[in-house]
């Protein structure tokens, strides 16, 4: 056989044991591994209030009617920006064709547009809803948490967690009759808030909100949010 011919089958030959050693490695590394998770979780308080309001209008003329809407939108607009803490901005604004009994001739259009309302401040948030009310109509009202706030629990839930996940791998490693435990691998992941149900309100008159004795009161609620981790031991036996 040719030296070239030996030399190559032999470089083969290697290659081959070696690919079996690593893969033989690979096996025996992942020998004593154990699947860890664990998860924790808090109830946060709402603490931003958000308010949509609504004007809808109906007119034979189109031109006429987006021009009463605007005229509306920007009067509130320019009443809310005046609170203080209350971040506003324009919604979805929409106009369609009314048409007669048959559906074939357009008699006359509406249009409906929403101003947001959002503030930190409820009693603020709440009054400023209230005087609106002479303008625009209540279309809803839902609470959600504050993205700094947000933060804040969740990296005290990660701690939270990854102790959580140490405590699990050692009763893992304890019942296995290992003597100890190295980490292969860990993902931290939240969970996010659960939605927090929207509070509907029914279109209110100017006239039935100045009824009313008072601004009623807020009961803002929770969301809970959670952090799981996830991971890999390796547990090291006697």
């Amino acid at each position: 056989m040719p030296t070239f011919t030996r030399l190559a089958a032999a470089l083969a030959l290697c290659t081959a044991s070696l690919a079996s050693l690593s893969a033989q490695a690979a096996d025996e590394a992942r020998y004593n591994q154990v699947a860890v998770r664990a998860e924790v979780s808090q109830e946060v308080a709402h603490d931003l209030m958000h308010v949509t309001l609504y004007s809808e209008s109906q007119n034979t003329d189109p031109a006429k009617l987006a021009d009463e809407i605007t005229r509306t939108l920007n009067s509130a607009v320019e009443k809310a920006r005046k609170a203080k803490g209350v971040t506003v901005s324009l919604g979805s604004r929409n106009s369609y064709p009314v048409y007669d009994e048959k559906g074939q001739k357009i008699t006359a259009w509406r249009e409906r547009a929403e101003v947001r309302l959002e503030s930190a401040d409820f009693a603020a948030l709440s009054q400023l809803s209230a005087d609106l009310m002479g303008q625009l109509k209540m279309a809803g009202m839902n609470f959600s948490i504050a993205e700094k706030t947000r933060k804040t629990h969740e990296d005290d839930l990660i701690k939270q967690a990854v102790d959580a996940f140490k405590a699990r791998a050692q009763l893992a490693t304890d019942a296995l009759g290992g003597k100890g435990y190295k980490l292969v691998n860990l993902s931290l992941n939240s969970a996010g808030f659960q939605p927090p149900q929207p509070i509907m309100m029914r279109a209110m008159s100017a006239k039935g909100y100045a009824d009313a004795a008072a601004v009623p009161e807020i009961e803002a609620g929770t969301s809970r949010v959670s952090v799981s981790a996830d991971g890999t031991i390796e547990v090291q036996m006697p």
